[in-house]
Parts: C-alpha cells; sequence; structure tokens
C-alpha cells in the first residue's frame, strides 16, 4: 500500500466522509476502489481495442457487386 495526500473541495470531502460513514468504509477506500475500476476498465478497453485492430477487414460486399443506392437502403 502507498500512502497518497489529494486536495478536494471542503463540500466534496464532507459528502465523501458522510457517504463512507453511512456505508462503513474510509475515503481512502472508496478513492481506492473508483481508481481500480479505473484502472480496469482501461485495461479491458486496450485489449479490446488490440484484438479488434489484429483483426483483419471484411470486404462489405462480394467482388463484382455494386453498394445499394442510398433511396434502395433507406426507401427514398
Amino acid at each position: 500500500m502507498k500512502n497518497v495526500t489529494i486536495i478536494l473541495d471542503e463540500k466534496v470531502a464532507q459528502w465523501a466522509r458522510i457517504w463512507a460513514a453511512r456505508h462503513d468504509t474510509s475515503v481512502s477506500r472508496i478513492l481506492g476502489e473508483a481508481l481500480r475500476e479505473k484502472m480496469e476498465k482501461e485495461r479491458k478497453y486496450g485489449q479490446a481495442q488490440r484484438k479488434f485492430l489484429q483483426t483483419a477487414p471484411r470486404p462489405l460486399k462480394s467482388p463484382g457487386t455494386v453498394y445499394p443506392k442510398r433511396e434502395e437502403l433507406y426507401g427514398r
């Protein structure tokens, strides 16, 4: 564990202390969990992005066919 000092607006700090007390936890734990969730989301996003970029592009139509006209697609 590493200690970190943060600066909060007084109203935010007061709200966080009250919320933490109501949920039988600490402001430190709330912030630690929030940062861990953010880190995990970013890690998963990076994995998904790498997987997507490693996938070979697929053609949208078969060779020799033409794309449909906009009017055909949207009934205009």
